[in-house]
């Protein structure tokens, strides 16, 4: 499963950068414009409320993770989620998490 957790890691950068770098090359990276355009609607509040509650979960399970797999875990994690998202840190995380396992079991 490691193996796909770092394949995933892949659209995980992707695919936000694609929608994320066009915007900030039109509006520069000033966090008043996109804050108020990520909750200029309804639908668009959801998916910002969504993401920052799952980013703050996700820390919270990282920061846990890390007392087992070692700090690099939490470090890792938390830079991948706030530069780029939940969408690379979750999958960064896991696979971090399985490589820890499996070098733990072949120790």
């Amino acid at each position: 499963m490691s193996k796909l957790y770092w394949l995933l890691c892949v659209p995980g950068i992707v695919l936000p950068y694609s929608a994320f770098a066009p915007w900030v090359a039109e509006h520069g990276l000033a966090p008043g414009p996109f804050v108020a355009e990520l909750f200029s609607t309804r639908i668009g509040a959801f998916f910002g409320w969504d993401v920052i509650v799952s980013a703050v979960a996700l820390l919270v399970f990282a920061w846990r993770e890390a007392r087992r797999h070692g700090p690099r875990v939490f470090w890792l994690t938390g830079v991948a989620t706030l530069l780029v998202g939940v969408s690379l840190g979750l999958p960064l995380l896991l696979a971090l998490r399985g490589d820890a396992e499996t070098a733990d079991l072949e120790a």
